[in-house]
């Protein structure tokens, strides 16, 4: 148990050593079992980002309640409402009718549920994600302003997982210079989370302010604790 504590502790020292006071270090914890999520918690990490809601709404019940939950997987609209009360942010969301259900089930519970609007920056074709032409399409959309229970605050994106960080920074490029130009028309859009294990120091470079890591901190997904 000490190692891992220690290899976990290491590896967010490390890691928040490395990025700017304004970027947020997002735990990837999918996966990883309640001892190392509170080792992390312990070792002050408050962020964390699962990908599958019961995997989520399970951690939550769990854990102390201060722990700011992420949804970073590509989002089911029918799971939303398991979610609702305590989720903090929304990473993927990729339609207007995902934005309305959010806002739906926020309402219920008289909360507010902050969201970044997926871009698709990939070449690859299981990426999730919106065109850019479609973000901006959705922000300026009448029925997108009279959602109350929503807040849009950011975009995120996913690279292609590739070793080409010629391509990596292409693309990761792209959406910093979209993301620059939506917030001269849209001032709420405040982050820009892109970035994983494998490719946040490229991320950082152009400007991420929100990096989702996972396996940088915990160790593959069949670390043995």
């Amino acid at each position: 148990m000490s190692f891992s504590m220690n290899f976990i502790k290491t590896n967010l020292e490390k890691i928040n050593a490395s990025i700017p006071e304004n970027v947020t270090l997002v735990a990837v914890s999918k996966t990883k079992p309640i001892s190392d999520l509170q080792e992390a918690y312990d070792a002050g990490q408050r962020v964390f980002g699962e990908n599958k809601i019961q995997e989520m709404v399970s951690k939550y019940e769990q854990l102390p309640k201060d722990i700011q939950w992420h949804m970073i997987g590509h989002l089911q609209r029918n799971k939303v409402k398991y979610m609702a009360h305590f989720v903090d942010l929304i990473h993927g969301v990729d339609s207007m009718k995902t934005l309305k259900e959010i806002d739906k089930q926020a309402k219920k519970h008289d909360r507010v549920i902050n969201c970044l609007l997926q871009a698709r920056i990939a070449k690859e074709e299981t990426k999730f994600g919106l065109p850019f032409s479609e973000i901006e399409n959705i922000l300026n959309l009448e029925e997108f302003k009279q959602l109350n229970n929503i807040n849009v605050i950011g975009l995120m994106g996913m690279a292609t997982f590739t070793e080409d960080e010629n391509l990596i920074t292409q693309e990761f490029k792209s959406l910093k210079d979209f993301f620059d130009k939506l917030r001269t028309q849209h001032s709420a859009l405040e982050t820009l989370s892109m970035g994983m294990s494998g490719d946040y120091q490229i991320a950082l470079q152009h400007g991420s302010t929100m990096i989702r890591v996972g396996s940088s901190i915990f160790g593959s997904r069949n670390y043995i604790t």
